[in-house]
């Protein structure tokens, strides 16, 4: 294979396996979290009055359907001639078919298989304690950003918003479906508009001194939630009632978070070389975990100071 006959993902084949792959690896977080499927389920087991036994096992039917159609993707992605191809150019890099031609042709491919077979003189290796320290200062505010998002994020939804009560129901069945809907469903889906518009713009800059006082300026969610109208509470002030500013509030707080997050998360590697691209990643993926760790703790204060 060269690069002069790229193989094209025509029907956007590996791009839905990749999709399967990542939905059904992070499956438990998706119906916690971001996949809508938790929430469309919660609104139709109650919509046809199910039993809570019910409910359940058709919760778990689904996420059993989810991983066998994620293995058979897992399966049948390396017969994928796209796949394949790139697959192969990076265990090869790229050019490197036609520069092996090259050396054959000039006599110099047995001084080149030397060198591969790591005959060539020794280079010295890096430290890896030093290299991570160098990458973890340069992707330190996307780093410390991402923790922040989610630890506000997790400190609030759903310990609080999930307490929150209409306003407006009345005995209508509203009140059933105020939680799933203006919670869970609202969220869930802004989340994603908020993901998916960062393949349309990356505002503000890796760079940019914005990025970090938008997530900083997120702080501001935890008053207006904790006064909405959350039930029980110790302090009977409640000041915003009615249930059009929850839906709002819940509308902005998960938008920001989805696209603020998918900020960060995009510019770490970016800040870095390519060769440390992976490390970094790995470093914001553990930054991430610890905002959703302190998130959890949050919760217990959010929730007990209403």
């Amino acid at each position: 294979m060269t690069t002069s006959h790229q193989p094209q993902d025509r029907y956007k084949a590996v791009w839905l396996v990749f999709f399967m792959l990542g939905l059904g690896t992070l499956l438990p977080w998706n119906f916690f979290m971001t996949g809508i499927f938790a929430s469309m389920a919660m609104i139709c087991a109650i919509a046809s009055g199910s039993e809570l036994s019910e409910s359940a096992f058709g919760y778990f039917i689904t996420a059993c359907g989810v991983i066998i159609l994620t293995i058979i993707c897992y399966l049948g992605l390396p017969r994928l001639e796209f796949y394949r191809y790139y697959q192969q150019l990076k265990l090869e890099g790229p050019g490197e078919q036609e520069t092996k031609l090259d050396l054959i042709s000039k006599g110099e491919a047995s001084r080149a298989g030397k060198e591969e077979f790591g005959v060539s003189a020794p280079k010295s290796q890096p430290n890896n304690k030093s290299s991570v320290r160098a990458i973890l200062r340069n992707i330190l505010v996307p780093a410390l950003s991402v923790c922040f998002i989610f630890t506000v994020t997790i400190g609030l939804f759903p310990a609080v918003t999930s307490d929150v009560k209409s306003s407006i129901a009345g005995d209508s069945a509203w009140g059933h479906y105020f939680i799933p809907v203006s919670c869970f469903l609202t969220f869930n889906v802004f989340d994603w508009l908020g993901r998916s518009l960062t393949t349309i713009t990356m505002w503000p800059g890796k760079d940019s001194r914005w990025l970090p006082s938008l997530v900083l300026a997120r702080l501001v969610f935890v008053p207006l939630l904790l006064l909405c109208n959350v039930h029980p509470r110790q302090y009977p002030i409640v000041v915003f009632k009615h249930d059009a500013w929850f839906i709002f509030f819940m509308a902005a707080f998960a938008f920001s978070n989805g696209y603020l997050a998918s900020l960060c998360m995009c510019f770490g590697p970016k800040k870095v070389e390519p060769a440390e691209a992976e490390t970094a990643g790995a470093i914001m993926a553990f930054f991430l975990s610890l905002g959703l760790a302190l998130g959890a703790v949050f919760a217990f204060l959010f929730r007990a100071i209403v």
